[in-house]
C-alpha cells in the first residue's frame, strides 16, 4: 500500500474553496482528466454524502463514492471500481480556514492489484496521482485567487 499526501494553501475563503472541490462535474475543466460525470446523487445534497462520481483522466478511470461530506471542512471518498485495478484504503480532501486562506491536505491510500508487476505499477501510480493532485489545487487555486504558482 502506498499513501498519498498532498498539501497547499489556497489564498481564498473555505467555503469556496470546498466548492471546487465538491463540484464533482467539474472535475472535466482539471487539466488531465478527460472526463467526470456524477452517476449517482448524494442523500442530501446533489455531490453530498452517498453521490458517486466517474472520472476518466487518459487511459486510467475511477468510480469513487462520497463517504464523508462535512460541509466545508472534509470531504472523503472510496474508490469502488478502477483502471488500473486498486485496492483502495480511502481517500479524504481536509480543509482548514487559515489567517492565509484555506490548507487543503488531500491523501489516499491505494495499490496497484496486479500480479508480479503491482509494486511498480503502484508507485508509477501514486507518482502520477500526486502530479494531478497537485495539479488540481494549483488549478483551483488559479481559478478562485489567479495565482498561477505551482
Amino acid at each position: 500500500m502506498q499513501t498519498i499526501e498532498v498539501r497547499r494553501t489556497i489564498r481564498a475563503p473555505i467555503e469556496q474553496v470546498f466548492e471546487q472541490i465538491a463540484d464533482h462535474e467539474g472535475y472535466a475543466r482539471f487539466p488531465g482528466v478527460r472526463k467526470a460525470v456524477l452517476t449517482q446523487a448524494g442523500k442530501t445534497e446533489r455531490n453530498g454524502l452517498g453521490a458517486v462520481r466517474e472520472i476518466s483522466a487518459g487511459p486510467a478511470w475511477f468510480r469513487e463514492a462520497i463517504t464523508v461530506f462535512q460541509r466545508p471542512t472534509r470531504m472523503d471518498y472510496q474508490i469502488t471500481a478502477s483502471r488500473p485495478p486498486l485496492e483502495h484504503r480511502g481517500g479524504s480532501i481536509r480543509l482548514q480556514a487559515t489567517a492565509d486562506g484555506t490548507a487543503v491536505t488531500w491523501t489516499t491510500t491505494m495499490r496497484v492489484r496486479v500480479p508480479l508487476i503491482g509494486g511498480l505499477l503502484t508507485r508509477i501510480t501514486a507518482a502520477q496521482l500526486t502530479q494531478a493532485f497537485t495539479h488540481m489545487l494549483a488549478h483551483i487555486d488559479q481559478q478562485l485567487t489567479g495565482t498561477s504558482a505551482p
